[in-house]
């Protein structure tokens, strides 16, 4: 199976809720790179008026996931997440957020991915995501590991 050439459109079309809460739009997706940007508003900071650290975390597991998805579905394979470590290096208070992932690691069971984030003007957080890859039909929580139809 390969990837089809609206990938980055059926990604926006189909994010998450919380995806669209905190306003992530992915702008670019591949096996190698997925990238995207999240716009900073008040409902993102925490009382200090700086960005809530589960944002950045947010967009560090989001798009590794993404990436990690990308190489395992042309093999029949689904991803879950096993560890977030996410590094914030610095405040941001406003501007944009951008992410971005790339693969350290792609293997048959599992899969690393690392991850940037930055703001208008600098590195604000860091991150690295485990995934365990799946094989098509196998069980998670005792359900069969699927995409949830909205």
């Amino acid at each position: 199976m390969v990837l089809p050439d609206n990938v980055l459109e059926m990604l926006n079309t189909n994010r998450g809720g919380f995806e669209v809460a905190i306003g992530l739009v992915f702008t670019r997706a591949s096996q190698t790179e997925v990238a995207c940007e999240v716009p900073v508003g008040p409902h993102l900071t925490q009382p200090y008026g700086l960005v809530h650290g589960g944002v950045y975390a947010t967009i560090v597991e989001t798009v590794a996931s993404v990436g990690a998805a990308l190489v395992a579905i042309p093999r029949g394979q689904t991803t879950v997440g096993l560890e977030n470590s996410t590094t914030f290096l610095r405040a941001t208070r406003s501007g944009k957020l951008v992410g971005v992932a790339t693969p350290l690691h792609t293997g048959r069971s599992t899969q690393v991915w690392e991850v940037e984030v930055r703001d208008d003007t600098q590195l604000v957080a860091k991150g690295r995501v485990r995934m365990q890859c799946f094989d098509a039909g196998a069980k998670v929580g005792g359900e069969v590991l699927a995409v949830k139809p909205r």
